[in-house]
């Protein structure tokens, strides 16, 4: 395969959004994704934006939705970020693709090869690396590219358990 169809379907769609929490009891109702599991403030370190040191300061709430996670993302500072390249605080819409490459490195360079630009990188303070490529030209959102990990794995899969026979109560939980 070539292009980003080479990484296999999508993990995850993502929306970014003005309130994580209020966006999230707004699916779960209208769309009936869910549960949410909210994280505030979420860790990150080692943040490259567009070629220069940035701080993400964001929370996310993630459900399930059918076969797919969905985040809704909301960035909480004013500098430049990869939410903030699309989005003003005040604005929601679609944001990202998530995707889990089997070789990340490779992944990237692919991407890179074909001419889309690594919009923000960083990492988990557990070591996770994640990479945004930018794809907002060509399909109108980014990519965001993670290791296979057995952590990351199994918070996919914690979510989608709580999904299974969920009968809408407590729609946002904290994690």
């Amino acid at each position: 395969m070539s292009g980003f169809l080479a990484l296999g379907a999508p993990v995850q769609i993502a929306y970014a959004v003005p309130d994580a929490q209020a966006a999230a009891g707004q699916w779960a109702a209208e769309t009936g994704a869910g549960p949410f599991f909210l994280r505030r403030h979420i860790p990150v370190v080692d943040v490259i934006h567009r070629h220069r040191p940035a701080h993400f300061d964001h929370s996310s709430a993630y459900g399930q939705w059918g076969p797919v996670m969905v985040e809704l993302v909301q960035d909480h500072g004013n500098g430049p970020s990869v939410v903030r390249d699309m989005y003003a605080a005040d604005e929601s819409g679609l944001h990202h693709l998530a995707f889990i490459a089997e070789d990340l490195d490779a992944s990237v360079r692919s991407l890179l090869e074909r001419g889309y630009e690594i919009a923000q990188s960083g990492r988990t303070p557990g070591g996770v690396e994640f990479h945004f490529v930018d794809t907002v030209a060509t399909h109108g959102h980014m990519l965001e590219l993670y290791p296979r990990s057995a952590r990351l794995l199994a918070f996919f899969d914690m979510v989608r358990q709580a999904s299974v026979g969920w009968n809408g109560s407590d729609p946002v939980r904290p994690l």
